[in-house]
């Protein structure tokens, strides 16, 4: 049995995956931490926060090395899937500090936490029931050119932006923990996810809310920046498989096997918004409009997901057209979660 500690658990995949996991069987307590950033919204989690009889709600910043030592011990935590992280790449550009003390120091205290309690001092063996499940991003391993082969469990790690490098920093934290104190540790690394509640600053809902409110819709550069997309709901699954059936001291790519320039998954979005609010009155691919690049945006993303599906049997379930079109019926349902949103 699982006492299951999800960090990052009001923020978007960790809202999904606390909707995912919750009922599972082994799973005896879920204990969601989450200091409540901009980002983190506990009305991602209505119907399970405060109501969920396995449910516990932990407001914490990871930046608090006593407050995550305390969590650990008293909630006794076996198993942890860790997801909490400044992610957004812009921000990371103007402001980089945050994304140094939360991805690498906030990762550093929590596999302390766990290494001091999972950690028998009388035998010197760690508890190998436990588990430590570091999510991290194909952005650690850089930019692909156009013909190159896609990235691989042993692909090298480049990173071009200071939120990619905290995250591959991170990384090898973990895996040294493993090492070194033979952590009983797992880590993923995943492809542009998209899906219901995805905060408004990330691209596909930039692209929703834009053609719904008539302005234009912004896309970096020439548009042809090449992504791999899968959907939040096939994510949290594989995160599951990985958890509950992958090998401690692995790692394990997770990709939607959709290859897409940013510009033809924008035209995708104006068109579906097309069909579904005809009201609108249609034309949306008018409002795409080129801005500026970012510095150090990386060209393509691509991620060979062969081992976690030979060794777990996983496969995305969803098609990038069945997956958008979810989410843009998600979001044109949801408008109230938007709206409140902005007004913070």
């Amino acid at each position: 049995m699982m006492n299951l500690l999800i960090t990052g658990g009001a923020g978007f995949i960790g809202s999904n995956l606390i909707r995912h996991v919750i009922d599972q069987p082994e799973i005896s307590k879920l204990v969601n931490l989450d200091c409540l950033t901009y980002a983190g919204r506990l009305e991602n989690l209505d119907g399970i926060h405060g109501v969920h009889p396995r449910y516990a709600f932990e407001q914490v910043d990871l930046r608090d090395k006593e407050e995550v030592l305390r969590v650990i011990r008293e909630q006794d935590i076996t198993h942890v899937m860790h997801l909490a992280a400044e992610s957004h790449v812009d921000s990371s550009i103007t402001a980089p500090g945050d994304f140094i003390t939360t991805n690498i120091n906030g990762t550093f205290h929590l596999l302390e936490a766990c290494r001091a309690l999972w950690f028998d001092p009388a035998t010197g063996i760690q508890n190998q029931a436990a588990r430590f499940l570091h999510v991290s991003t194909d952005e650690v391993f850089g930019s692909l050119s156009s013909d190159d082969p896609a990235f691989t469990e042993a692909s090298p790690c480049a990173p071009n932006s200071p939120y990619s490098a905290s995250k591959a920093a991170s990384d090898m934290l973990v895996r040294s923990y493993h090492q070194t104190y033979e952590l009983p540790v797992l880590i993923t690394r995943c492809s542009n996810n998209y899906g219901p509640y995805q905060f408004p600053e990330k691209l596909i809902p930039v692209v929703i809310q834009s053609v719904l409110a008539r302005e234009p819709v912004p896309i970096y550069g020439d548009g042809m920046n090449v992504r791999d997309w899968i959907y939040v709901c096939d994510h949290v699954a594989a995160l599951w498989s990985v958890l509950s059936r992958g090998q401690v001291g692995e790692t394990y790519n997770i990709g939607g096997r959709n290859e897409l320039a940013n510009v033809h998954l924008v035209r995708m979005i104006c068109d579906m918004l097309d069909d579904l609010k005809p009201e609108l009155g249609g034309h949306s691919r008018s409002l795409i409009t080129f801005v500026s690049d970012r510095p150090g945006h990386d060209r393509r993303y691509a991620m060979d997901a062969t081992k976690i599906s030979v060794e777990l049997g996983w496969y995305p379930a969803h098609t990038l057209d069945k997956g958008l079109h979810d989410t843009v019926s998600w979001y044109l349902q949801h408008q109230v979660w938007v709206e409140s949103i902005a007004r913070d």
